[in-house]
């Protein structure tokens, strides 16, 4: 009780902090339903449908038995998610006793001994890093595959029969938009609600991270309640100013009012048959996803300018798409062979950036070739045809068995981007122009460098 109360104290301060004057003009007004943020672009900002933020909601308790709750893993000022640079924070704070610096996850061997200071931050040096989780799963039954060896920087000594990778948590905000949970899908389930998911990932959530008892139905569906009315994006940019003035359409109040469907512009005009999904199929997509900055293109200021041109860019700019897991690459995939598109052929919700569907895709982010000496390499054989993979990562494969499922991951909600690096599932990007290259490079776009600038602050601006 009296830890759960503390943990409720912790977060009533953290949501009275956002309170604190960022530098208001007219149209960023404050508002009691909204809390504020400053971060390297600018300023972010959450607002809830919920009319004000309900800190006695289980979200904020400590439900488990190693004093975490959502709150540990999504905090507001880093955009519901969280950051090394926080996260290192917390550690110097509490010589590594925060409840994040557990060792059933937060570690980068199971278990980890953390009896010093010294043994914490050697242990948890990918949660200090990059901000990663160790997500430890088993081998399905009757997989494609065999894991035959690992190329373990930490000799952690696991059965091969499991793997452990490490991911970024995902934001607990913009959920209104997931057509997936969880980087793998693994808490997305056919057919069933993204509501009725979230729920089934809240409860994992708590006996896995929280290491607690199940929660009840009445916990979930508050915690669940909770996040589908928080929306969370960028509101003030350095340059820029605010960005919905003059015309644009940015922050989080805008985009709460986005609609949604799943199934919305799929350029495979694929339409799920599940609860949310649009009453009839996209018709194809249209590829100007993003329709936020437009009234910015011939604007006075050259910071306007620029976000607008990025956002042309990532709507119009064509390339060659080619050998992508699940959409062009092996003989089940949806397409066969090469063709020209736009980022937004596998970002393509409207206003909010991720794919409409569940449609995991390997881009090559978990290949050898990647690879940092802080990451595990697995060696994966197919049991039929004896070929052999080396990843970082399964991805999805850890979920399905599937050999062709290896290295898969969903596209994340890209809003909110500022205030939440480092990016991909495992934090291998440490900035946004990092993104960018490894795009420009994975897909040979031929960027410039001022075009390479326009994305940035683009994408800053989301």
């Amino acid at each position: 009780m009296r830890r759960a109360a503390a943990v409720r104290v912790l977060g009533t301060l953290c949501l009275l902090a956002a309170l604190t004057t960022v530098g208001f003009t007219a149209p960023d007004e404050r508002r009691g339903d909204q809390l504020t943020f400053s971060d390297g672009a600018g300023v972010q900002r959450t607002i809830t449908t919920a009319g004000s933020f309900d800190v006695d909601n289980p979200f904020f308790q400590s439900l488990g038995t190693n004093g975490r709750s959502c709150f540990t893993c999504h905090q507001p000022d880093q955009a519901w998610t969280v950051t090394p640079a926080r996260i290192r924070e917390r550690f110097e704070q509490t010589r590594g006793r925060d409840p994040i610096f557990r060792a059933n996850d937060g570690s980068t061997c199971q278990d980890a001994d953390i009896s010093t200071t010294g043994k914490r931050r050697a242990a948890f040096s990918l949660l200090l890093s990059k901000g990663l989780i160790r997500v430890g799963l088993a081998v399905p039954a009757n997989a494609e595959f065999t894991i035959t060896d690992v190329d373990d920087p930490y000799y952690c000594g696991a059965p091969l029969s499991e793997a452990s990778m490490f991911r970024r948590p995902l934001p607990s905000t913009n959920l209104g938009f997931l057509s997936t949970v969880m980087w793998d899908g693994r808490e997305t389930v056919k057919g069933q609600s993204i509501r009725d998911d979230l729920a089934t990932q809240a409860n994992d959530a708590t006996t896995g991270h929280a290491q607690g008892a199940p929660l009840t139905s009445g916990q979930a569906a508050d915690i669940v309640e909770f996040e589908l009315g928080l929306f969370t994006a960028q509101s003030r940019d350095h340059g820029a100013g605010s960005l919905h003035a003059h015309g644009a359409e940015g922050g989080p109040r805008q985009l709460s009012g986005q609609a949604f469907c799943i199934g919305v512009n799929d350029p495979l005009n694929i339409l799920p048959v599940m609860p949310g999904a649009c009453d009839k199929p996209s018709g194809g997509l249209n590829p100007n996803v993003f329709t936020l900055f437009s009234a910015w293109k011939q604007d006075e200021s050259q910071e306007r300018r620029a976000i607008a041109r990025g956002e042309k860019l990532f709507n119009t700019r064509a390339f060659v798409i080619d050998n992508v897991g699940g959409l062009n690459r092996d003989a089940g995939d949806p397409l066969a062979g090469p063709f020209s598109g736009t980022c937004t052929v596998c970002h393509d919700t409207p206003n909010a950036g991720n794919h409409s569907i569940s449609m995991p895709l390997n881009i090559g982010l978990t290949d050898e070739s990647r690879r940092t000496p802080d990451l595990p390499l697995y060696y994966i054989k197919n049991n039929a045809t004896g070929q052999t993979v080396t990843t970082t990562d399964p991805g999805r494969a850890m979920v399905t068995g599937k050999w062709s499922d290896i290295g898969k991951f969903k596209g994340p909600v890209l809003r909110a981007l500022a205030a939440r690096a480092p990016y991909f599932h495992n934090g291998s990007a440490a900035a946004l122009e990092d993104v960018v290259d490894f795009y420009n490079t994975r897909f040979n776009i031929g960027l410039t460098q001022r075009e390479e600038a326009d994305l940035v602050a683009f994408l800053n601006a989301l």
